[in-house]
């Protein structure tokens, strides 16, 4: 099963997850501080970051932006409440996910394990054509999932690779924020359209020239976003 690193600041908290989460098959390093959630990125390999935002010291923001310096890890992050400013900041800062405390264990499984299709073979699910795609200046590699601009490799976390996949697979089609929820978190039954929305932003800051103007994904008001036509 997976490595999970969970940081979470709360010992009552943070035993019962990681006593829930060993249960369900994941070896589970947990930590109660950012600074201690980084150094053991670097000394101890893992697949996913459960990460809460309430930290003593650095804060859940900083560490995250900081392990997304580091690569495309998975981050689940954990907030205590509901909060639109916490919740679209968090996912800003690059989260693929989150889950609002009190946390039930068997919902932030289900997330894991849907972060963690995500990153492996599951990823294909965005498309079935497999072999090299041309839109404009943007290379797609369904097979080898790597995406390149002008030549050059974009990195990608997996959602945001996803996302990218699930749009370009049907260019110039419409998807609704419910249905990319539905395809690519697998839980669109909660209707956040902020996971959709953030991570959007995101893969627009990577291939885009001009963001604010986007080339390839680009906004339908009122309905949700599609891919082209260039």
């Amino acid at each position: 099963m997976s490595q999970v690193l969970l940081i979470e600041d709360h010992q009552t908290v943070r035993d019962g997850l990681q006593l829930a989460l060993t249960r369900q098959g994941h070896t589970v390093h947990a930590v109660g501080t950012g600074e201690q959630g980084l150094e053991r990125l670097r000394t101890t390999p893992s697949d996913v970051v459960v990460l809460d935002l309430m930290l003593p010291g650095m804060d859940g923001f900083e560490v995250c932006r900081r392990i997304r310096q580091l690569g495309d890890l998975p981050i689940i992050m954990l907030t205590a409440r509901n909060d639109d400013m916490d919740v679209v900041a968090g996912l800003e800062a690059g989260a693929d996910d989150y889950v609002v405390k009190p946390v039930q264990a068997r919902v932030l499984e289900a997330r894991i394990r849907a972060v963690l299709r995500r990153t492996g073979a599951d990823s294909r699910r965005g498309g079935d054509r497999a072999g090299l795609e041309q839109h404009g200046a943007l290379t797609i590699d369904r097979a080898a999932l790597v995406v390149s601009k002008d030549g050059t490799p974009v990195s990608l976390a997996p959602t945001e690779l996803r996302l990218l996949l699930e749009l370009s697979h049907t260019p110039g089609q419409v998807l609704s924020r419910q249905q990319l929820l539905e395809a690519v978190w697998e839980h669109g039954y909660l209707g956040d359209s902020r996971l959709v929305d953030a991570c959007v932003q995101r893969v627009r800051a990577k291939i885009e020239a001009d963001s604010s103007a986007p080339l390839y994904i680009q906004t339908v008001r009122g309905f949700g976003y599609r891919f082209g036509p260039l």
